[in-house]
């Protein structure tokens, strides 16, 4: 069970940092391996635990959110934990209302539909009034977690969220949000700017209340081409991870591994390797090796199993990781998926996948 904690200082010592020092271009005994959405609906006791919660009650309970974190970690030796959250909580503390609709996911009740309406958001956020429930998730866990493994915090980047709110809940095309790029670039900018600056707030109290590293989480970035990334994308995903090391450094808070994940941004590769983060996560569209020539060796890579390559029988999710990690190399590198878990998955194999890169990594590095 979880314990509340009243202070945030006093954590249990780590004991597999395997993940950090591979975040960091350590040298690993194992390639380390989490997954994308292992707190999530693939694990019966998670829908057994989020069964008479709205999905957004679940968020704002420390407790819940706690246990949920915890869940996969009691079935999988993974070797970080990512705290259960959502990236809309972010456009929630701007004030705009998102509710779980069963069967069609996040919807906001009212979207941004024109210029004007980006005067309803709140212009100044306090970001530990409205958002404390989640700092308070992240003490709790890693205290409950007793140094097992560290705990990665999150937040979605301005873009993805920006056409959340546009769009008013998920689409093929994004062609609402789009639209404001082309139509209003300077409205756009001002609220990636907004966004923006409560992610960086948002992130810093993430460690403050004890996340050991931050992933911050472009989903959308494939709707957008080469030179709408580089104006609307790139300068916030950059300006993000040096406003949050030099506000880390000025609170003389840890220098936490920063982690950017942009789904379907192969074109970006380059730019987002210079962009400020220790790790450049990828998705399954990306050939590892290519990757790398891209990317360089100085920093580390994330990825990238498709996620429906465990639909596969068991030996062939063997087969298909030590493929992965020859693609790879097992050194500046953490094995994850190239997106999410699907609900429909079955535990076994995603212990499997576990338990593949553990052991072929380990087998690789020997010989």
């Amino acid at each position: 069970t979880c314990f509340l904690f009243r202070s945030p200082k006093g954590f249990p010592k780590l004991k597999n940092d395997t993940f950090l020092r591979a975040a960091r271009g350590e040298e690993t005994e194992h390639t380390p391996v989490w997954c994308m959405r292992q707190a999530g609906r693939y694990l019966p006791e998670f829908r057994e635990t989020r069964a008479s919660q709205d999905f957004f009650a679940t968020c704002r309970s420390p407790k819940l959110c706690c246990e949920l974190t915890l869940q996969p970690l009691r079935r999988f030796p993974l070797d970080a934990a990512i705290i259960f959250s959502d990236i809309l909580v972010v456009p929630q503390a701007l004030g705009m209302e998102v509710v779980m609709v069963p069967g069609k996911g996040p919807t906001f009740t009212e979207p941004l539909k024109e210029v004007e309406d980006l005067l309803k958001l709140r212009q100044k956020v306090d970001v530990t009034a409205e958002l404390g429930y989640v700092f308070q998730a992240i003490t709790l866990t890693r205290h409950s977690l007793e140094g097992k493994v560290p705990l990665i915090g999150f937040s979605g980047a301005p873009w993805t969220l920006m056409s959340y709110m546009i769009e008013g809940g998920g689409s093929t095309t994004m062609a609402k949000a789009k639209s404001w790029l082309y139509r209003h670039p300077e409205a756009s900018h001002r609220l990636l700017r907004l966004l923006a600056d409560i992610i960086i707030d948002y992130l810093v109290g993430q460690v403050a209340a004890g996340a050991q590293a931050l992933q911050l989480f472009e989903s959308h970035a494939g709707h957008l081409g080469p030179e709408l990334f580089q104006d609307f994308a790139l300068p916030y995903i950059r300006d993000i991870s040096q406003a949050v090391k030099s506000k880390l450094k000025e609170e003389a808070l840890p220098l936490v591994p920063m982690i950017i994940f942009a789904k379907d941004a192969h074109y970006a590769l380059r730019d987002l390797a210079h962009a400020g983060y220790e790790v450049v996560g990828l998705d399954w569209t990306v050939r590892p090796q290519e990757a790398r020539a891209q990317i360089g060796k100085d920093v580390t890579l994330q990825g990238n199993l498709d996620p429906c390559a465990l639909y596969a029988p068991k030996e062939k999710i063997g087969e298909l990781v030590k493929k992965m990690l020859e693609s790879f190399g097992t050194q500046r590198y953490i094995a994850n998926l190239g997106h999410g878990l699907y609900p429909d998955m079955n535990p076994e194999h995603v212990g499997a996948f576990v338990e593949a890169v553990h052991a072929h990594s380990r087998h690789i590095n020997k010989h």
